[in-house]
């Protein structure tokens, strides 16, 4: 049996996928808690549209999906203002826009494998600028989330509250709206665009069903996205799978074993 760690590509991917998982909990437990998990599937499919146009025109793809990401998270908030109470059509719109987008502009990439790659992931084709991209990003993401923790509390749990106490409730929206983005983005090339917002939402979901408070929510869901990363990516390895369809499924089984668990307690 191969040593795993003997592999170059996958050391990176080890690196990439770690800090992937810190930065993921931090923006999904804000999404979770403000009912906008759909937002990841919408962005992550706009980010598979840019990846497709970074293909196209011959940049690197991560870079398309970032353009493409923030586009569609100002879009989303842009409709979420003009559609009052009815924040889904921003989502389902955006969102139809990405798949539709997506779909044409993979007929132009010249090769569907390199696509795919990021549809579902891939830890072979991780270059050395893809880690470098995907640490500087995931510091800023990081950095961010620590320096407006306060904004983002108050504006997750009560964003009328929070304006009338003066916090910039539009900008801090923008703020989350552009962390998703970048978040989604970098984690296409590990995860795969399709799959990225579940690693999002995932382990919120699980922590919150274990922790006490939004604190736990946060420190026990970055735990859980770091085990499900790492383990799916010696799974993957070791059984030529995907490792953005391995990561999904052990997270998700996880996250109904916590279920029927808690289930019973509460019984």
């Amino acid at each position: 049996m191969p040593d795993i760690f003997s592999q170059g590509f996958m050391l990176r991917a080890f690196l990439a996928a770690g800090i992937i998982a810190l930065v993921s909990p931090c923006i999904g437990t804000t999404l979770v808690l403000k009912r906008l998990s759909a937002i990841g599937d919408a962005t992550s499919h706009s980010a598979l549209a840019g990846i497709a146009f970074g293909l196209m025109i011959g940049i690197n793809p991560i870079l398309g999906a970032i353009l493409f990401s923030i586009f569609a998270v100002l879009g989303i908030e842009t409709l979420r203002r003009a559609f009052r109470g009815y924040g889904e059509i921003a989502t389902v719109v955006v969102m139809s826009a990405g798949i539709g987008l997506a779909a044409v502009l993979s007929r132009f990439t010249g090769s569907a494998s390199s696509l795919d790659s990021f549809m579902f992931g891939s830890v072979i084709a991780i270059s050395d600028f893809d880690l470098w991209l995907t640490a500087a990003l995931g510091v800023a993401v990081a950095a961010v989330s620590v320096i407006l923790r306060k904004e983002l509390f108050f504006v997750t749990f009560d964003e009328e509250a929070a304006k009338l106490a003066g916090v910039p409730t539009h900008t801090v929206n923008l703020v989350i709206m552009a962390l998703t983005a970048v978040t989604v983005s970098v984690a296409s090339r590990i995860v795969g665009a399709l799959m990225i917002s579940s690693l999002l939402v995932i382990p919120v979901a699980a922590a919150m069903m274990l922790a006490k408070s939004y604190k736990q929510t946060i420190v026990i869901s970055i735990l859980l996205a770091e085990a499900f990363t790492i383990g799916g990516l010696f799974v993957s390895y070791y059984a030529d799978l995907s490792p953005g369809g391995t990561i999904v499924l052990i997270g998700v089984i996880f996250l109904a074993v916590v279920a029927l668990a808690t289930r019973k307690k509460r019984m």
